[in-house]
């Protein structure tokens, strides 16, 4: 392969495929949007693509908590991905929801690393056992849309670890994605299309990924900079210039050939495995798809509140009030819109599906843009007056969430309000069905009887919401992120987006329920909450050991019980809590779930195995994850603020992850490392000696937690903090450069 031709390789043929050599047998793949269904187009015009199923977006997909359904979604659209000859779905996207404004929420699975990266795993494993490829997306801290081609992410190392990357880590190892797409945003100053630390450090070399990294569309800053960094392709294509550019730096001396060849070889190996894989005869059955859909849409909606409404009975007048019921608002704008086999809406799915019994009838209260008048609230009122209950649908038109653009409030339209209030005041049995992708205010959420959040549904949403609301489908879904009050409650409220060009993440990894527990403060609605027609009840807890090493693993078994009368689904979830809490940690994140079917009467026991990471945390002092010795405490229950089941471990200390102590640690980090307890209490003398201060007994009093002198309350706090380096100006000369290097050596010892 000549130079050149290897140059060519590095971006791409047009907007979706790559470039072949029919000299050597290299040949082209296709790749196309998106995470929820098929658009294939000639072009990046998002309104003409042939016809997909559209499955929920992946706010509502989440809220299903279920694995396996993930999987089933992925495995259908890899079905439609091989009749349509697409080599690689780009998707999934497992950026965290920082903010509830952020544009392209709909799109990302949760605000919970654990969730998303597990989901995602099950998603791609589904497409990918089809013979289709995936991407990853997006790579990385790409958590607005404002400014997002020139937007510089300032977040620290240890949240970057620990709340940012955590989706993408376990997606890569426990599937292997077959490409990744790089963001188009600076990640603390380097564009993530050449950030080297992030490509081929932390994604290739500790993860150990093995497939290949494509940009996001445009993403490309410096060509050879990033192939050397460890972007494979650029893509679209870039009418030769990049490619020139590639092959100048590897005349130049600028880029080593040999790494260009690197890049080439992981590249071609997943191009060669795409073709190779193809089957355009593939027959898909698009209303095995359709159903599909709907049983997804159904498990990821949300009830919220039912104060004995749900599930309709038979003998009732409703009123069904808001455009959305007959024209519903099913998936996200930009990049990701597809175009539907078929889409079906509430109204005309609750009057087909309902017994002879039930009656509905409709008003539309608002128009397409969600503006309302004087005659549409009459009208509405009137309807719902005269029925025995009114369900109004209202959420976010279009033109208020989609990618390019993030929300400026967390509001529904104002025609929308307008509309639930004034039904409220003629009819107090009131219900109401939200299509949303992200989160929104809800003034009115005293004055309704029940609410399910049913998100973006997808093509069959509509039957979904009709088979909850009749009671032919027990919900199940749980939120997989926390609804706020007010948008000021939440900790990005003064960050987000940022300013000047950079988003610094100064609420670090504290976002949604992990802000929220660190302020003790209460949300509208928590992470991990859903209701269900049953009740579940959490009978007991065991733990298969009392400690944890290194290398090691844990048991915990949860048995929970059906308490109801209908069979339902449960999500038991699996909370860590550090009790130290020393490094100024969340209270508690989750680390294990499990969507469990119980019938009524019935006691299923639930398994959860942690690994030793599950209690680790980023120490950027050594650049490693580092299990704090200590107590933990595992919390299991059926949302983030309803956990009845608890039980105590000790993580056992490391010397792996033991910090290496030097001249310029404090004090206070001797006295807590395993080998410089005998040294801290020997510094302590020294010190005591050559500050005049005799009391010894008092000292060590304190460190036992005992009631000191103020004298040496104040002394501790002081020599606590301060480096080692400086008792040796600070002690007379009874200590030197030689003792600061004999107690260091000692302490650092196995």
């Amino acid at each position: 392969m000549t130079l050149e031709e290897k140059g060519s390789l590095t971006s791409g043929k047009g907007f979706w495929d790559t470039k072949e050599i029919e000299r050597l047998g290299v040949p082209s793949i296709t790749m196309t949007d998106g995470p929820h269904g098929l658009r294939k187009s000639d072009d990046m015009d998002v309104t003409r693509s042939s016809p997909a199923t559209c499955f929920p977006t992946a706010s509502c997909l989440a809220s299903s908590w279920n694995q396996e359904l993930a999987r089933e979604v992925g495995v259908a659209l890899g079905k439609e991905c091989q009749a349509a000859d697409v080599q690689i779905l780009l998707g999934p996207g497992v950026n965290m929801k920082r903010s509830p404004l952020g544009g392209r929420n709909f799109e990302y699975f949760s605000e919970d690393p654990v969730l998303s990266g597990k989901l995602a795993a099950s998603f791609i494993d589904g497409v990918q056992s089809e013979g289709v490829g995936t991407s990853l997306k997006h790579f990385a801290a790409n958590n607005q849309e404002f400014e997002r081609m020139s937007n510089d992410s300032i977040v620290d190392d240890q949240t970057l670890r620990e709340y940012y990357l955590p989706a993408f880590e376990i997606a890569v190892a426990e599937s292997q994605p077959w490409t990744v797409m790089c963001a188009y945003n600076l990640v603390n100053g380097v564009y993530a299309a050449e950030n080297e630390a992030l490509l081929n450090g932390i994604l290739k070399k500790e993860w150990g990924f093995e497939g290949f990294v494509v940009s996001d569309w445009g993403a490309v800053n410096e060509r050879p900079e990033g192939v050397h960094a460890g972007l494979h392709l650029e893509m679209p294509y870039s009418q030769g210039v990049t490619d020139r550019e590639v092959v100048s730096a590897v005349q130049s001396g600028a880029l080593e050939e040999a790494r260009l060849d690197e890049v080439l070889v992981d590249a071609l190996s997943v191009i060669l495995c795409g073709y190779d894989s193809r089957k355009p005869e593939t027959n898909v059955d698009f209303d095995a798809h359709h159903q599909l859909a709907r049983r997804a849409a159904a498990e990821g909606a949300v009830l919220l509140k039912n104060d004995a409404i749900l599930p309709l009975k038979q003998e009732l007048r409703v009123a069904v009030i808001g455009d959305f019921a007959r024209s519903p608002r099913y998936q996200g704008a930009g990049s990701s819109l597809v175009n539907p086999t078929r889409v079906t809406n509430a109204f005309d799915s609750l009057k087909n599906g309902a017994p002879g019994s039930l009656e509905f009838v409709f008003a539309s209260g608002y128009d397409a843009k969600g503006n309302t008048s004087p005659a549409m609230l009459e009208e509405a009122s009137k309807l719902a007056k005269s029925c025995d209950l009114a369900i109004v649908f209202v959420g976010l038109p279009n033109d208020y969430e989609s990618e390019g653009f993030d929300r400026s409030h967390m509001d529904l339209p104002e025609g929308h309000n307008a509309l639930v209030a004034a039904v409220a005041d003629a009819q107090s049995k009131l219900g109401v069905v939200l299509m949303n992708g992200s989160s929104v205010s809800m003034p009115w959420i005293s004055d309704v009887s029940f609410l399910l959040e049913s998100w973006l549904g997808g093509q069959a949403g509509g039957e979904a919401i009709a088979d909850i609301l009749l009671g032919k489908v027990n919900p199940s879904g749980k939120l997989s992120e926390t609804l706020p009050v007010r948008l000021e409650d939440t900790s990005s409220y003064i960050n987000f987006p940022g300013r000047g060009g950079k988003s610094f993440y100064g609420e670090r990894m504290f976002v949604g329920y992990r802000h929220f527990d660190t302020v003790n403060a209460a949300p509208l609605y928590p992470f991990g909450f859903g209701l269900s027609y049953t009740n579940f009840e959490y009978r007991g807890i065991e733990i298969s050991k009392p400690t944890i090493a290194d290398g090691e693993t844990v048991e915990v078994v949860a048995k929970v019980a059906n308490v109801g009368e209908v069979v339902g689904s449960e999500i038991v979830q699996l909370y860590v809590s550090d009790l130290a809490n020393e490094k100024r940690r969340p209270v508690k994140e989750l680390k294990g779930f499990a969507k469990v079917r119980i019938e009524p009467g019935k006691v299923e026991s639930v398994r959860f195995v942690l690994r030793r990471r599950d209690f680790a945390s980023w120490d950027t002092r050594c650049n490693s994850w580092v299990v704090m010795p200590g107590n933990y405490k595992l919390l299991v229950g059926g949302s983030s603020n309803c956990l009845p089941l608890s039980g105590d471990i000790v993580a056992m200390e490391s010397p792996r992850s033991r910090l290496k102590l030097s001249r310029n640690s404090m004090l206070k980090e001797f006295a807590k490392h395993a080998g410089g307890t005998e040294v801290y209490l020997e510094m302590l003398d020294l010190c005591l000696k050559s500050f005049g201060l005799e009391q010894k007994e008092e000292v060590t009093d304190s460190l036992a937690g005992e009631e000191p002198r103020h004298s040496i309350d104040f002394f501790m706090a002081m020599l606590n903090d301060m480096p080692l380096r400086k008792m040796i100006g600070l002690s007379g000369g009874r200590i030197d450069e030689a003792q600061i290097e004999r107690w260091v050596s000692v302490a650092n010892q196995d």
